[in-house]
Order: C-alpha cells, then structure tokens, then sequence
C-alpha cells in the first residue's frame, strides 16, 4: 500500500529531470532553478505549492516536447527535526 501525499501550507520542494539543456532565460519556469548537467539533462528544482502547480509545470515539459526523466519530491530539512 502506498502512502498519499498531501499538501501542507506552504511550499513543497519538488526536482524535475528532463532530457536536453534548457536555457535559464527562457522564463518558462520562473521561479524554479534550472542546473544543466553533464550528462545532458536538465534539473528544475524548487517550491511547488499544491498539486495544481506542480501539474502545471508538468504541462509545460510537455509543451516543450521534452522528455520526462523524473519528478520527485524533496523533503524540507526543517520538517525532519
């Protein structure tokens, strides 16, 4: 049996791989940092407030035809103490 996430107030820390270098101007995912990796790949991390803007960023990977290599969320270190 899987847990269920659920959203509380405030933001979640979310990464997001896809496949290809984005370029960090193109404003497609403002307030997000963008690190390009060696291996080709991108990583989009920071906060997502519920799941409705996380879906919205997941359209927007779609949008640009990238493809999807991951979505996971990050724990806040201050939640873990």
């Amino acid at each position: 049996m899987t847990a269920n996430r659920t959203f509380t107030t405030g933001a979640e820390t979310y990464e997001i791989v896809v496949e290809g270098h984005l370029d960090a101007r193109s404003g497609w995912f403002e307030g997000m940092q963008l690190s390009l990796q060696p291996d080709g790949t991108t990583r989009i991390t920071g906060p997502v407030v519920d799941q409705s803007a996380l879906f919205g960023l997941l359209n927007r990977v779609r949008d640009l035809g990238l493809p999807l290599l991951l979505v996971q969320w990050l724990p806040n270190r201050d939640q873990n103490q």
